[in-house]
């Protein structure tokens, strides 16, 4: 059994930030890397990370991310992991029937967009398909855009992209939002969006250069139409990657993790960073604040229990 100071579990930015540093404190860490990058690494161009005012793709990002992780000494190893469970306070994180021990554990596995399962889909991603109007928004500027989705987050996105589309179709499947009150007020009110009730995505179409259009279908008449679109945002939920935790630490209804503003879990020693702690925003910038405070967090934890105090 390999036995660290700290382990981190996920190999996206608040995980290598995380290892940054714990790895600079001179801590002997292991993190276990997953899918490189995270989501963030598939990001085709991140334009609202400081430091880079004519942007960088999500890939270039992550590996400047890591380089500099493995550059203070963090130990990286590929695999998913299966399990963790704390005895007499370690805790045991399974690999591949594999077992791992360390004192602190950082929980950075992120999360992942719903999809569509669409045809066009995978193929655009990056390229016209997006999850995150936030991170996109700005690269469609007057130009046509559809959302789907008829959520709280479809409908807030669908209004924040008003201010970059020339204008905003929302393709629900039912007759009604599921949003707030507040936000079908707003998006009732904005001229910019046209609703597109009654249908479902049934492909994504473009070529060479990027999506030009969207194919969807009524699911009460079977009437089938194209809408011209350069962009799809689609929001059809986010589900945090935390179901190997079991019910180890608390977690929110969607399985989101739940911390305190330190980002300890109710487990001591162990701690939350990312997409996949229950927290307002979901970026790269939030996820490296939250790594750095859990790596904070994680170094008092073990410097108490180097020095025999109550943890």
């Amino acid at each position: 059994m390999e036995k660290y100071d700290a382990i981190i579990i996920g190999g996206g930015p608040a995980g290598y930030t995380a290892g940054i540093y714990l790895a600079r404190a001179a801590r002997n860490v292991l993190l276990f890397e997953g899918v490189p990058g995270g989501q963030a690494g598939t990001t085709d161009l991140i334009e609202n990370y400081p430091g880079f005012p004519e942007g960088i793709s999500g890939a270039d990002l992550m590996e400047k991310f890591k380089h500099q992780a493995v550059k203070f000494g963090l130990k990286i190893k590929d695999g998913m992991v299966d399990s963790v469970e704390v005895r007499e306070g370690k805790k045991i994180v399974k690999v591949r029937e594999q077992e791992y021990v360390a004192d602190a554990l950082v929980i950075a596995t992120g999360a992942d967009a719903n999809k569509l399962g669409v045809p066009g889909e995978e193929e655009y991603r990056g390229r016209g398909v997006s999850y995150c109007a936030t991170c996109d928004g700005a690269f469609f500027k007057n130009v046509p855009i559809v959302v789907v989705g008829g959520g709280d987050s479809a409908v807030k996105e669908a209004v924040y992209l008003t201010q970059f589309g020339s204008k905003v179709y929302i393709v629900h499947r039912r007759d009604k939002l599921r949003a707030e009150k507040a936000n079908q007020e707003m998006a009732f009110k904005n001229e910019k969006i046209e609703f597109v009730w009654n249908s479902v995505v049934e492909e994504i179409i473009g070529d060479k250069l990027g999506v030009t259009g969207v194919r969807i279908r009524n699911v009460k008449t079977g009437e089938t139409k194209v809408i011209d679109a350069e962009g799809v945002f689609i929001y059809v939920g986010v589900t945090p990657n935390t179901a190997f935790l079991g019910d180890l630490v608390e977690k929110d209804e969607k399985g989101y993790i739940i911390t305190n503003e330190n980002m300890e879990t109710n487990i001591p020693g162990i701690y939350a960073a990312g997409d996949c702690r229950k927290k307002l925003l979901y970026q790269v910038a939030t996820a490296v604040g939250d790594a750095a405070t859990a790596a904070w967090a994680a170094e008092e934890y073990l410097e108490r229990l180097e020095a025999g105090q109550e943890v």
